[in-house]
């Protein structure tokens, strides 16, 4: 397989260059080009078999808000129209759980409901998680003009080791802190593998899938911090122990894939 891998020297597109040891990757990251401009993209897409879109800034705090918004959503307009007209067959986007607006909102937001599904609604503010909603309706736009399969799949917080580490010492000592992000969370390594499975997954058009770990940040049982920190959030299916309260169906069910790095002793560990 023949794969262009943009944002490749960040951490989650080095583990996807990574994993994809065997296949032919084009590695692309800021200082090869700006995928904003036409003319440099296109000679990268001649013969590709997919794509993996990685790069983004990160946040609404990486540069002055209209550079996050503009660069975001170009970026990927540019990107994913440029490789379904020269029909790249299967396209990848890394989106964010961000786009459901809650993580960067500048006042506080409940979900609707939980589970959060796919279908919940843009309840957020901020250029960042609107950036990420944006680049998913190009992703399925692309899909319906050029016939592309594209996946799009919302993240939470990455990390492994001491980054991982960290985080959960910071959520652990309040858990308010990370309200706004439901205590969601992924290892690096399981979130290149949901992207290398989602290359291969059967799927037609466009689909949108949460990708998380199955259980929270939190030593908080989740329905007790939905009943603290979310007390309007409609209860739509159980929230067992430390479950995360984003819906996974589609990631096992379309994907077939499964997290397999855990935080707690109890799960055996990292």
């Amino acid at each position: 397989m023949r794969v262009l891998v943009t944002g490749a020297g960040g951490m989650l597109g080095a583990e996807i260059v990574e994993q994809l040891a065997g296949h032919e990757v084009l590695a692309h990251d800021r200082h090869v080009g700006d995928l904003r401009d036409r003319e440099q993209l296109e000679p990268l897409l001649a013969g590709l078999d997919a794509v993996v879109h990685a790069a983004a800034l990160p946040s609404p705090l990486s540069a002055a808000e209209p550079e996050v918004f503009g660069n975001n959503v170009d970026a990927t307009f540019q990107l994913l129209d440029a490789a379904g007209r020269a029909g790249v067959k299967r396209i990848v986007y890394v989106s964010s759980l961000s786009a459901v607006g809650l993580a960067w909102s500048s006042r506080p937001q409940s979900p609707v409901f939980a589970p959060v599904t796919e279908r919940h609604p843009y309840v957020g503010d901020d250029v960042y998680g609107l950036s990420k909603l944006v680049g998913e309706l190009i992703g399925e736009t692309v899909s319906r003009r050029w016939g592309s399969e594209v996946i799009s799949l919302r993240f939470p917080f990455i990390g492994t080791g001491e980054r991982l580490r960290g985080h959960l010492e910071y959520v652990q000592r309040d858990p308010g802190a990370d309200r706004a992000s439901l205590w969601s969370w992924i290892d690096t390594r399981d979130a290149g593998r949901a992207v290398i499975t989602a290359l291969t997954a059967r799927v037609e058009g466009h689909a949108l899938v949460n990708v998380a770990a199955p259980d929270t940040t939190s030593l908080v049982p989740t329905v007790e911090l939905m009943r603290r920190y979310h007390p309007t959030t409609r209860l739509d299916g159980p929230l067992d122990g430390f479950a995360v309260p984003f819906s996974l169906g589609l990631s096992r069910e379309l994907l077939g894939f499964t997290p397999v790095h855990a935080w707690r002793p109890m799960n055996g560990g990292t």
